[in-house]
């Protein structure tokens, strides 16, 4: 699901990961699979390599980067459609103010439709564990208030 997101984001810029930090991408699958499995998750491992879990009825994904295993990416994909060029700008703006109010999630649009994401370095890269739940907490808040904006009729510029 995940393995075209760099392109769709513009490319991919890498940074190298320091040294020792040696998992490759199905090692850091099986760790956040591992983990949420003992939280009590019911996660599974997608073709992509991507870990897919489900938190209060929604579905999220957990991204491994395989040039970086200190870079921890949770994402709650396509959870708003975009259904108008009107629609997207006002997205867009929503998207600008959750990101910015929001600490370490961002919302953008793939194609056509938005994704959120809290991304994280993590050093080593098992310290997205004592983080998790306030990442999904601000990840669930970050959405609330995109959908809330949306809801409110768009500002008008006079």
């Amino acid at each position: 699901m995940a393995s075209q997101l760099g392109r769709e984001w513009g490319g991919e810029m890498r940074i190298r990961a320091l040294p020792g930090a040696l998992m490759n991408k199905q090692d850091m699958a099986q760790m956040y699979r591992d983990y949420l499995f003992e939280e009590g998750y019911a996660p599974r491992i997608d073709n992509d390599g991507d870990v897919v879990f489900k938190f209060e009825g929604r579905t999220f994904l957990i991204i491994p980067d395989d040039g970086d295993a200190e870079f921890f990416r949770l994402a709650f994909p396509n959870f708003w459609r975009l259904e108008s060029d009107d629609e997207r700008k006002q997205a867009m703006l929503a998207a600008l103010n959750v990101t910015a109010a929001i600490k370490v999630a961002k919302i953008f649009p793939v194609r056509d439709n938005m994704w959120a994401t809290i991304e994280l370095f993590c050093t080593p890269p098992e310290a997205f564990k004592p983080v998790f739940g306030r990442s999904l907490h601000a990840l669930n808040s970050a959405v609330e208030q995109f959908r809330q904006s949306m809801q409110e009729p768009p500002a008008t510029v006079n």
